[in-house]
């Protein structure tokens, strides 16, 4: 990850671009910079979001961003292979106590809509079919009715 941080520190600095120029440009904090610069990688909470932030700043230095992208999948490999079964387990019942903020389109928790949502629109649909239907027979019958006495006839006599 210092590698990565130093490729774009020195674009930058070669660029004749400062720091906060270069934030506001991407429209990120100065300290996300500095820490990427720096190789913090423990400063981003969410892997795919210090990705993304990686790519476009590759980008906006004109940078081989393909090959940028490639050294971070294999840092982030390395990185995670190298973390103990034990730190993991832990991390996981950690997570499962707290709620979990969502960082990333991968983690997103989609609520399952109801069952009977389905149902009750088609009860709707029917219902309203019906009371228009009837709601329109009326109205032909009165029609009938008035054009009927119109003509001098009298029903019922």
């Amino acid at each position: 990850m210092k590698e990565i941080g130093q490729q774009l520190a020195e674009a930058r600095e070669a660029m004749g671009v400062s720091l906060e120029e270069a934030s506001t440009d991407l429209k990120l904090k100065p300290s996300q910079l500095e820490n990427i610069e720096a190789g913090n990688r423990s400063a981003f909470k969410d892997v795919f979001e210090l990705k993304q932030i990686i790519r476009d700043y590759a980008k906006y230095l004109s940078l081989e961003y393909e090959k940028l992208e490639d050294d971070f999948n294999e840092f982030v490999f390395e990185y995670t292979s190298k973390i103990p079964l034990e730190e993991i387990a832990k991390a996981n019942e950690e997570r499962k106590i707290e709620k979990r903020e969502v960082f990333s389109p991968y983690t997103i928790e989609y609520k399952k809509k109801s069952k009977y949502l389905k149902y009750i629109i088609l009860i709707i649909i029917v219902l309203s079919a019906i009371i228009t239907y009837l709601i329109i027979g009326n109205v032909k019958d009165k029609k009938e009715v008035e054009s009927i006495n119109f003509t001098g006839f009298t029903i019922g006599e």
